[in-house]
């Protein structure tokens, strides 16, 4: 019995890429690929190391590119942040799918990858449009505008163009628990950033961290919340299945502080 290959990669989108180049530069016809701080419960297998290279990583993508649509890069994307466990082999199957064929042809969703893709491309989408909306920003003693989120998928580096146009005037973080990473726009650019301080355990921003203004924002947020709220129409299924409870630890309206 001939041992399966296990290509070991850093997590990284071009640490990814570089896992498909591996695999056609070494013939490697039927590879797991996973990140490095999964744990491997597999017999008679043989892992290797792939060594992140930029170079390497945009051949991929260049040539991804020339075979696909703006759209289906996007999906390509969305799919790797999902970071549903072995997702990176149904990428690399429908890579070989695109690199195959000679044509722009029409997206065939008979093909079994290429269906999964699309599925889990919209539930991510969906999930970096709910981000959009329901992130809260606090005004922090140093004047930076925070906030944190858990989302169900990485939509991170998907919503910071969102919130780069749309708070282009003012410092902002937005960090993700879950993940342990943040991004801090500071008026020029958007940086990665690392914030020891918040954990899953500690998620939420000290009241004495706070500029002494947010406090009354928030109350007023809540009166206006609760003024606009009609009693008699009220319906809590349909209201949680457009607001899913998950999301209400992180809402200023959800958490009364009056």
């Amino acid at each position: 019995m001939n041992p399966q290959t296990i290509l070991v990669y850093d997590g990284s989108f071009d640490g990814f890429l570089c896992c498909i180049f591996m695999t056609y530069d070494e013939k490697i016809t039927t590879p797991i690929i996973r990140k490095e701080y999964e744990s491997n419960n597999q017999l008679f297998t043989i892992s290797e190391k792939v060594v992140t290279e930029k170079n390497k990583a945009h051949r991929v993508w260049k040539g991804f590119k020339l075979k696909t649509t703006y759209h289906e890069q996007q999906n390509f994307f969305k799919v790797f942040l999902s970071e549903i466990k072995g997702v990176e082999n149904t990428l690399l199957n429908y890579t070989r799918i695109i690199f195959s064929r000679t044509t722009n042809t029409t997206t065939d969703f008979s093909t079994k990858d290429i269906l999964t893709i699309s599925q889990v491309a919209k539930m991510v989408g969906r999930e970096k449009h709910r981000m959009e909306a329901f992130v809260r920003f606090q005004l922090t003693s140093d004047t930076i505008y925070t906030a944190t989120i858990e989302p169900d998928f990485n939509v991170l580096p998907l919503i910071m163009p969102h919130f780069k146009d749309r708070y282009a005037d003012q410092k902002w973080i937005i960090y993700d628990i879950k993940r342990g990473y943040g991004i801090y726009y500071n008026l020029k650019t958007v940086e990665i950033v690392d914030i020891n301080f918040f954990s899953r355990k500690k998620s939420k921003i000290p009241s004495e961290l706070l500029s002494h203004t947010e406090k009354e924002f928030q109350n007023l947020w809540n009166i206006y919340y609760s003024n606009v709220t009609i009693p008699s129409r009220k319906n809590n299924k349909l209201h949680k299945q457009h607001l899913p409870k998950r999301y209400w630890k992180y809402l200023t309206e959800k958490n009364n502080i009056v």
